[in-house]
């Protein structure tokens, strides 16, 4: 059968139905990109839209300032000080020992008493040396007379002068035995060699001390040194004369003066420091040899500087900064307090306060309480609580 001439066969040829196919995948293909465009264009303008509205909300309702403590900063004359650390050490301090051997027979001192210098405080047995002591002398004596006569005789022509030169040997050799014997009994009694306070007994009645076994420590406290070390660089500020304050943890709040007095005139080779030496007056007898001690040397005093209190300084590894209070207009006209965020070069800290060598002006207002919820441009509010005092552990000289 013969397809083109059935006439009762009706519809269109297989090629015509091949050929219209591609012409509705791409009139879907347009219609799905135009949906997707409309879909990633209303997402955009969402975004865009609410980033707007976020933006122009929080541009509308700013948060409060913040309430802070401020100060300004100061130009003052601060102290000009060179601190190190040391200890004391007493002027007069000895293990009083003994010369000589021999037994304790009278022990003559309280352990802890304040003593004399010449105090006996420790008798040896010298029965021996006292039996010497009496035979020499009954021996000058006899001396002296035989010497006497001798001299007579020999003035009158009726002795030799020879007689009188023995006499004068035995006489002379007499009174040496007595000098000898009494340096050996001076020795056994044991006396203080300066005034002092005397510390723990270290022995017993009865006990055979050896030469130089120790009896007991004496310490004169009346004067004390501080020995204190400052480095090379340093060494060209300090000089004879000046003024000494140190501080020692027994009485934490007090400080004690005294004088610079001495220099070591060489530098170690090992630290590059220099060991000087001040002399402490102590009348109440409260230091102690031994102490742990800050010390701080008054030098001449340099110009004014700018200050302002340790509190208002920030230090990180990133520099030492401040928050400086500026004046601001806004758009409306208002005037607002803004803290800035300000880098400066800080020097020495005196009694609570930092020096400020760069960064700051004198009458510049800095943040001193507040500082922890600051961002740098923020707003603030100047509180009307009084400023931060002196810390507690600052030094106060």
């Amino acid at each position: 059968m013969n397809i083109q001439t059935e006439s009762h066969i009706s519809g269109q040829p297989l090629k015509e139905k091949q050929a219209r196919r591609p012409v509705r995948m791409v009139r879907w293909f347009i219609i799905v990109g135009l949906l997707l465009t409309l879909l990633v264009g209303a997402l955009v303008g969402f975004n865009a839209f609410r980033s707007h509205m976020i933006a122009q909300f929080f541009a509308n309702n700013k948060p409060p300032p913040s309430n802070v403590t401020a100060v300004e900063a100061k130009s003052e004359v601060i102290p000009n000080l060179l601190s190190a650390v040391g200890d004391l050490v007493a002027v007069h301090q000895v293990n009083v020992t003994t010369d000589v051997s021999g037994r304790i027979i009278e022990i003559l001192f309280t352990a802890g008493s304040h003593v004399k210098a010449g105090t006996p405080l420790v008798q040896l047995f010298d029965a021996p040396e006292q039996g010497d002591l009496a035979s020499f002398k009954a021996q000058a004596t006899v001396g002296e007379q035989q010497l006497d006569r001798a001299k007579q005789l020999a003035s009158r022509q009726f002795g030799p002068q020879s007689t009188v030169d023995t006499a004068q040997a035995t006489y002379d050799q007499a009174k040496a035995g007595i000098a000898r014997t009494e340096a050996l009994i001076s020795q056994k009694l044991v006396r203080a060699p300066f005034e002092g306070d005397l510390g723990v007994r270290q022995v017993e009645v009865g006990q055979y001390l050896t030469a130089g076994t120790q009896i007991v420590s004496l310490t004169d406290l009346s004067v004390l040194y501080a020995n204190l070390t400052v480095t090379e660089k340093q060494s060209s500020q300090i000089k004879v004369g000046q003024t000494v304050r140190i501080a020692v943890d027994a009485y934490p709040g007090r400080t004690f003066e005294g004088k610079l007095t001495t220099i070591e005139p060489q530098i170690s080779t090992d630290t590059r420091n220099i060991r000087v030496q001040a002399t402490i007056q102590n009348p109440d007898s409260i230091l102690k040899p031994g102490m742990f001690a800050t010390t701080t040397i008054v030098l001449p005093e340099k110009p004014p500087v700018v200050t302002v209190p340790e509190t208002a300084v920030d230090y990180t590894l990133y520099g030492d900064s401040v928050f400086l209070i500026t004046e601001k207009k806004g758009d409306d006209g208002k005037t607002t307090l803004t803290a800035d965020r300000t880098f400066v070069k800080t020097g020495n800290r005196v009694e609570g306060r930092v020096e400020i060598l760069k960064g700051l002006k004198p009458g510049d207002k800095v943040v001193a309480v507040g500082q922890i919820k600051l961002q740098s441009g923020i707003a603030v509010a100047i509180s009307t609580d009084p400023p931060p005092p002196i810390p507690a552990e600052a030094p106060r000289y």
